[in-house]
Order: structure tokens, then sequence, then C-alpha cells
């Protein structure tokens, strides 16, 4: 399993009247994450029918590289901006893909 690469579903829930603010933090993430090596996907979508629902597909080469990403400067700091924003705490999950 250590050639496999991980897969990851991030979802984060704005308060319904932070939904615009919220999703400019999130896009701010967007040019430099895919600019990070171990990088191989990292998209942003929003639910058509729950605008507060955001959700972030990714793939990365490792689980060394998605941990660099989750230290890095861009994404701790948006993660700063999150209180006030967000309606839970953001539901990252790691999988493997298996067929």
């Amino acid at each position: 399993m250590t050639n496999q690469t991980i897969r990851v579903v991030a979802r984060v829930t704005a308060l319904p009247d932070k939904v615009e603010a919220l999703k400019a933090v999130l896009l701010a993430l967007i040019e430099p994450t895919r600019q990070e090596a171990g990088a191989i996907k990292y998209e942003l979508l929003q639910n058509q029918y729950d605008p507060t629902d955001f959700t972030f597909v990714e793939e990365w080469t490792s689980n060394e590289a998605l941990n660099i990403h989750l230290d890095s400067p861009h994404l701790q700091e948006a993660a700063a901006k999150l209180e006030g924003l967000v309606a839970a705490t953001p539901d990252i999950r790691r999988y493997y893909l298996v067929a």
C-alpha cells in the first residue's frame, strides 16, 4: 500500500450568513496548495442544493505530503480564520482507493 496515493474528502459547513466569507477563505487555499510538492488534485466543491456545504476533494502522493500541507503557513492562516464562519469543526477524512 505504500505506493498508493492518499485521497482526502474535507467537508466544511458555513454559518448561513457567512457563506461568501468562508468561500473566500477556502478559494484562497487553492493555488498555493496546488503548487505544493505531492499535491495531485485539490478541488473545491459547493453543494448546489445547500450553499453552506463546501467539500475539498484531494489527492496526495503520500501521507507525508499531506501532513506537510496540513502544517503549511497558508493552511494554518486559513484555519485561524474559520472561527465565526463555520457551523462545526471541518470533517477531514483520509482514504485509499479500493477499486
